[in-house]
């Protein structure tokens, strides 16, 4: 008995525990500033006393509910990984951890704003099934070999996500609105698309790595002095594609075809190694999205938001107060950057700003509340974390000791890249807005899930990358 514990301590995972308990510090001292910042809101509030400071102000054990129950799942994850992967990746899971905590943490600050009070808790909810999640993945992917394997099973799991999709957005009568993919199960809802991203990455990496070291790289025959792969090979990709941006045609959501492009061509550089593929790519992405755009009245209506000057706003003509006023109008947007500018350089203060002010800021617009009560500072912070995930995916995808593992790590951290990109760039007016949510910190169940499969993925494969190099496997 003694023996085995001594094992367990000498490969328990104390790199990771050590990283997790700078995330729990902050988490319980913003906990605990919530409601001291109450206090001073109150104090402002007051015309004729000072309100005095008691105890009673510091938070309950029910309203540290949210950050305990994150940081004791946490835990138990870290010494249930530490017992059967400890050769896994001890950087990966306390970024994620960390990101999911501030998601917590805003959907609570959040929720009075959004008339929900209980938002914290069902977030913190949903990083739970998440965090199970994730340790199912690792528990059923022993081996990497059967996702490569049944890939064209993966690809018609895509097609009837596609298809059930489809079929839910033909009820909506308005063709030319946006119309979230949002399934209703009674009281649980599900995002088919969370879903399909990690599908298609699936896909596209086992059938890159079946056909396309040779196939791809290797192609003789150009137009001009852009090599041509071969239309068969590429045929099975651009169908695969296809089927999936339909969903952009039936939900009219733009977000999700700039993330299933993006996904398509990171996959295809990945596993030919040629720019001028990309190069190709984005010319008939831009070709395509032109069409989008003469087509569909709210995709025109998302690129003129961002030609709105939120500068000089006393120029504005009638024409522009009236669609900046309108349904469906930059509104939101133009409230995302007077939250930022709010924010300053080192942000209000969490509590202390007015992030509720913009529409569904717990999920579109978060990088703005976060922007407002943290600063540029906390801004930088946070990208500096999506950074820092990014780099550790890319890193287990480097050392993976076979090419479907490295494409499959590649492909899925580039998810997390894309989707960053491409929300916080609306947030900012860079882009046009989009629906897709951000990474571990807009509040939504399904993409919390799909996040923390993803996770698992990328654990799994450095565990067996690690245990095939020490001969273990």
């Amino acid at each position: 008995m003694a023996n085995q514990s001594q094992k367990f301590l000498k490969r328990y995972r104390w790199k990771e525990l050590g990283l997790f308990i700078i995330p729990f510090i902050i988490l319980l001292l913003i906990m605990f500033q919530l409601p001291l910042a109450q206090y001073y809101e109150t104090q402002l509030r007051s015309n004729k006393s000072q309100v005095p400071l008691t105890l009673s102000i510091l938070p309950t054990i029910h309203d540290l509910i949210p950050i305990i129950g994150l940081i004791v799942a946490l835990f138990l994850v870290n010494i249930t990984i530490s017992f059967f992967y400890p050769k896994a990746d001890q950087v990966l899971l306390p970024l994620a951890g960390l990101m999911s905590g501030i998601g917590v943490m805003m959907a609570t600050r959040l929720g009075p704003n959004a008339g929900d009070p209980n938002l914290g808790t069902r977030q913190l909810a949903w990083v739970l099934i998440g965090l199970v999640a994730c340790l199912a993945t690792l528990f059923v992917l022993r081996r990497m070999g059967w996702l490569r394997n049944y890939k064209y099973i993966w690809a018609a799991l895509g097609i009837f996500l596609v298809a059930l999709t489809l079929i839910h957005a033909l009820k909506v009568k308005n063709f030319d609105s946006p119309n979230h993919d949002q399934l209703n199960f009674g009281p649980f809802s599900l995002q088919p698309s969370e879903l399909l991203k990690i599908i298609i990455v699936i896909f596209f990496a086992a059938y890159l790595d079946e056909t396309t070291r040779d196939v791809f790289a290797g192609s003789s025959r150009r137009i001009g002095p852009i090599p041509v792969p071969p239309l068969d090979k590429l045929g099975v990709l651009g169908l695969m594609l296809g089927i999936s941006l339909l969903l952009f045609l039936g939900i009219r959501e733009l977000g999700l075809a700039l993330l299933i492009y993006g996904i398509f061509l990171t996959m295809l550089y990945l596993g030919s190694g040629k720019i001028s593929y990309v190069v190709v790519g984005l010319l008939v992405f831009f070709v395509l999205g032109y069409i989008g755009y003469l087509i569909f009245g709210y995709v025109r209506a998302r690129f003129a938001a961002v030609t709105i000057d939120a500068v000089n706003w006393q120029n504005w003509t009638q024409a522009t107060v009236d669609y900046v006023n309108s349904l469906g109008g930059p509104r939101q947007v133009l409230e995302g950057l007077i939250a930022l500018a709010n924010g300053g350089i080192l942000g209000s203060g969490i509590a202390l700003g007015h992030p509720g002010f913009v529409p569904v800021v717990q999920s579109d617009m978060i990088f703005t509340g976060l922007g407002e009560e943290l600063g540029l500072a906390g801004l930088f912070a946070i990208i500096g974390i999506y950074m820092l995930i990014i780099y550790r995916g890319y890193r287990i995808a480097i050392e993976a000791s076979n090419d479907f593992s490295q494409l499959l790590a590649a492909g899925l951290t580039s998810i997390f890249a894309i989707q960053s990109l491409v929300i916080m760039a609306g947030n900012m007016k860079f882009l046009p807005l989009t629906g897709i949510p951000l990474p571990f910190l807009s509040y939504g169940g399904s993409s919390v899930i799909a996040n923390f499969i993803i996770v698992g993925i990328l654990l799994r494969i450095s565990h067996n990358t690690a245990m095939e190099r020490e001969g273990l496997a």
